[in-house]
């Protein structure tokens, strides 16, 4: 809305009395300045009363605050936030557009915790060298959009080189190109030749890594600047991984005072952390650190749950990556020290979700992204259900878990009044059949209509 300021500008340079009376040197006094006074009153309420409203309405909502299906939902948003939630049949306000969706079941934009937009499976190993640096963001222009088309409204982007994710962030903010909602980590931390360092060139061919950091007071630096250049989140790698090929995918990279030091000055910039731990050691010691989230926790043990449960830690891990991964990998060009490791530890994974689960660790959904093809995101959902979720706890775990993990749970993960007008539409019923959130019909964001059903 345009000010007061603009209004009295208008009137100034209007051809009229307002512009002879500058000229005259009258200024706006007596008659002259009541009547642009009774101006400035009238026009401003039509312009406040301008407000966007759209009313949504569909066949079902599934309430993940209440864990139920509601039928014949009625949802008000204005100006992109949520302001009122009923049935079918209650006021709509005066100008509203309307969206009906009939056949559809409505439920919250959906957050995916662990992706990497900028990245391609089907250029993995050396077949990245054949690409300038540029080339990735690209790749994050295309995957941002089909991950929004998905219905995945709201992403932490954990870990892209240049500072890309904060990119496509001021991107899609800008409206210059569509994409979700995304909370950057910018560069991952690691230890010099651990999981976040570039391991697979000889000492001649030196591969810039910004973070790259030893030692506590090093780690603490990395992270202010991480800060300063854009960063919402810090992840770094606890233990070895998967895609890395000269580590041991369980060997602990930081020891605890390194992590306590990260997570220290983390936390003091009101940042939340996110760990890649696959091997058991790390997972302990990076929650005992205070990180927020573990990500993968391949090989968590009892002592790891508990230890999550007592410090309010949440597991991140993608279940779905490992079919993946050993179907398509030796064709993409993923090293074979990878495909090894990975047949090492996605089993092993699945049953530790399983065992985590059913220990009482908080969950939230978290896939890896750009591991597999981004836009496939919802394909975890049905792995979830069958080691051991239900329907609502997979859906609550990419919702409500997740914007509370965030630590932004008044602004998404629910159809709620005063959170952001993210909605995604499904035929059928999601709580009976997770794969329906494989083929999403509807998305909006912010009250602006993503995607809608064909007529």
């Amino acid at each position: 809305m345009r000010s007061r300021g603009w209004l009295r500008r208008a009137v100034a340079e209007t051809p009229g009395d307002g512009r002879i009376a500058r000229r005259r040197g009258l200024g706006y006094n007596g008659p002259m300045r009541h009547a642009l006074a009774v101006l400035v009153l009238s026009v401003l309420p039509a312009m406040q009363s301008r407000a966007d409203t759209v009313v949504v309405t569909a066949d079902r909502m599934v309430d993940v605050l209440a864990g139920r299906g509601i039928e014949r939902p009625q949802i008000t948003i204005t100006d992109g936030r949520i302001v009122a939630v009923g049935t079918q049949g209650g006021a709509i306000p005066a100008g509203a557009r309307r969206v009906d969706l009939p056949g559809i079941t409505l439920l919250p934009g959906l957050i995916d915790m662990h992706v990497h937009l900028t990245s391609d499976p089907r250029h993995s190993g050396y077949r990245r060298l054949e690409f300038t640096d540029g080339f990735w963001t690209v790749v994050g222009v295309a995957n941002a959009k089909k991950t929004l088309e998905a219905g995945f409204t709201t992403v932490r982007n954990v870990g892209s080189a240049e500072y890309a994710d904060v990119a496509l962030k001021q991107g899609i903010e800008g409206g210059y190109i569509p994409g979700p909602r995304i909370v950057p980590a910018t560069y991952a931390i690691g230890a010099t030749g651990g999981h976040c360092d570039a391991t697979e060139f000889p000492p001649s061919h030196v591969v810039p890594r910004p973070a790259v950091a030893n030692g506590p007071e090093e780690i603490r630096a990395t992270v202010r600047r991480l800060h300063k250049y854009g960063a919402e989140v810090i992840k770094f790698c606890g233990t070895g991984g998967v895609l890395s090929k000269a580590d041991t995918v369980g060997g602990q990279q930081y020891d605890l005072a390194e992590m306590k030091a990260l997570v220290d000055e983390a936390h003091m910039l009101q940042l939340k952390v996110a760990v890649h731990a696959h091997g058991t050691a790390g997972i302990k010691a990076a929650i005992r650190a205070g990180t927020d989230t573990v990500e993968h926790a391949s090989l968590a043990d009892d002592e790891a749950f508990q230890l999550a449960k007592q410090h309010g830690t949440w597991f991140s891990m993608d279940i779905y990556d490992d079919d993946y991964i050993l179907a398509e990998g030796a064709k993409n060009g993923v090293f074979k020290e990878s495909l090894d490791k990975e047949r090492e530890i996605g089993l092993k994974q699945r049953q530790t979700f399983q065992a985590a689960l059913k220990a009482g660790v908080k969950m939230v959904f978290g896939t890896d992204g750009g591991v597999y093809p981004n836009g496939d995101n919802a394909r975890q959902f049905a792995k979830m259900v069958e080691w051991g979720m239900t329907p609502i706890q997979a859906l609550r775990s990419a919702t409500v878990s997740a914007a509370e993990a965030l630590g932004r749970p008044d602004d998404v993960g629910a159809i709620a009044v005063g959170r952001f007008g993210d909605l995604v539409g499904v035929a059928g019923d999601p709580l009976l059949d997770v794969r329906s959130l494989e083929s999403v019909a509807f998305v909006m964001k912010g009250g602006q209509v993503v995607k809608a059903p064909p007529r």
